[in-house]
């Protein structure tokens, strides 16, 4: 239950950032990153806390980084999933990684219908360029994998 709690305040300040600023600082990352490593401690001790921390934080930003030098993700995306690793460790967070790309996959299939919607009758050049905020999907996808065993 702890583990679920803090997933919940990581996602809904990450979540409420990505939409308001389209943005996750680094503060709210860091603030993951040290719950995660408090966490793993708690659940694991002081042997293999770390270790399965620094596992699930490394595995959480690896995830991701393809799609992040690609052009397609935000660092702070990245970031977010590698906080969300150290909290879930290296087993969940690879659930939750394919969860949340099906969650993002969903969540980017609105943004273009709703941008659609709102270009139609505009010349392209007039609607600017738009972002999808991720850590909705993100966090969606990391509450599943608790669903998902």
């Amino acid at each position: 239950m702890v583990q679920l709690g803090v997933c919940l305040a990581l996602g809904l300040a990450a979540s409420v950032e990505d939409l308001w600023r389209r943005q996750i600082s680094n503060v709210t990352v860091l603030a993951g990153l040290a719950a995660g490593l408090g966490l793993q401690l708690w659940l694991h001790g002081w042997r293999r806390g770390p270790l399965l921390w620094l596992a699930g934080t490394a595995v959480g930003f690896g995830i991701f980084l393809v799609f992040f030098v690609a052009g397609g993700m935000g660092g702070g995306d990245i970031k977010l999933m590698a906080a969300f690793g150290s909290c879930l460790g290296p087993g969940r967070i690879l659930r939750a990684a394919l969860l949340a790309a099906i969650a993002g996959a969903l969540v980017a299939c609105g943004f273009l219908l709703v941008g659609f919607i709102r270009r139609r009758g505009r010349p392209r050049a007039e609607a600017g360029p738009e972002t999808i905020p991720y850590a909705p999907a993100i966090f969606a996808g990391s509450l599943l994998s608790f669903l998902a065993g």
